[in-house]
């Protein structure tokens, strides 16, 4: 090979490798509230997460899988992201991000609304271009301890406005509710079954029909119940995953709560100051199922614990989904901390 030729092979292989960083290459600006010190753990988690949404980038363009072996996460983050792109492949459409960052007691910091784009893998059509927000958290070094889907930016700062007096626990909540919501995402039956309590009460709902009729009347329906402990629910839900090639899982508004003094979304006990309730609209669809109902969670934030699902209940909204008939009204025995003696 000549000098001449391996001179332009050189200059080359340099066009190509700015082209590539201009296309995967993002920056990130996070902001903090005034009077707040931008610590060298900000500064670092910038640069992390910079990272990590210029690999996504990467990664999503050549259709290659995700090197997080050197990025500043640890490993729970790791599988997180990891168990993501399984499922699905997105990429950040933004050059530059900038949004807030919360700085917690602890020194552990949360940035929200990270903007994500989602590409489905292979010949997967289902959500191609849907938007998705992720949620970021990282240590008081700017480790990146988690990375997750989060709940819509309404429903978000809905629970972060609701129920509790300190901003930190809104935050813990809507933490946990996003993890679950991401675990049934990605079909993660371990996470599922860490997240309840060894003696949870699931109840579910289910549409029935009364009695079968002539072609000339119409079919009538009615809601009922059952109720499994946790192992019952997790050998079901195991069965469900394995049936469905890919799952979709969603909590859009919050239904009010006729409690006194309640607030959307979010209820305290005010027997057990330790209790938190959360009432959701999901959607969930599947490769063979879809329907829409009121998810009720219970709570148990009991310190020096992890928190815990004591109850999950679920219930129709439509006795018919596809024709959108028969709207049900949330059932408050079993949707309320009322319902469950708190």
């Amino acid at each position: 090979m000549t000098k001449k030729f391996l001179q332009v092979v050189f200059l080359f292989m340099c066009l190509m490798s700015v082209g590539i960083s201009r296309v995967f290459a993002v920056s990130v600006t996070l902001t903090v509230d005034e009077g707040q010190n931008r610590t060298s753990g900000l500064l670092a988690a910038e640069q992390n997460l910079a990272h990590i949404l210029t690999e996504i980038n990467r990664a999503q363009k050549t259709g290659g899988d995700l090197n997080n072996g050197m990025l500043n996460m640890n490993e729970f983050s790791k599988k997180s992201l990891a168990r993501l792109w399984g499922v699905t492949h997105f990429y950040c459409d933004d050059e530059e991000v900038v949004e807030r960052c919360w700085i917690f007691k602890d020194g552990s910091m949360m940035v929200n609304n990270i903007p994500l784009i989602i590409t489905p893998n292979g010949d997967e059509q289902f959500g191609f271009g849907t938007y998705q927000e992720a949620v970021v958290e990282f240590d008081r070094n700017g480790q990146v301890t988690d990375f997750r889907f989060s709940l819509s930016s309404q429903t978000g700062l809905s629970m972060t406005n609701c129920g509790t007096e300190d901003i930190e626990n809104s935050h813990v909540i809507q933490q946990q509710v996003e993890r679950f919501r991401t675990a049934y995402n990605t079909k993660d039956l371990a996470t599922i079954e860490q997240m309840f309590s060894d003696d949870a009460l699931i109840i579910t709902g289910s549409v029935v029909k009364t009695k079968t009729l002539s072609d000339s009347e119409k079919a009538t329906f009615k809601v009922v119940y059952n109720r499994q402990n946790k192992d019952q629910y997790i050998n079901n839900l195991r069965k469900c995953f394995a049936r469905n090639k890919w799952i979709d899982v969603k909590f859009s508004e919050i239904e009010n709560s006729k409690d006194q003094g309640a607030c959307a979304g979010i209820t305290r006990s005010r027997i057990n100051p330790n209790k938190y309730a959360v009432r959701l609209r999901q959607s969930w669809k599947s490769s063979n199922y879809e329907d829409e109902g009121y998810l009720f969670l219970l709570f148990d934030f009991t310190p020096g614990k992890d928190p815990e699902i004591n109850v999950r209940t679920w219930q129709p909204e439509w006795t018919d989904i596809k024709r959108k008939d028969g709207h049900q009204q949330p059932d408050d025995d079993i949707s309320t901390l009322g319902g469950f003696g708190f």
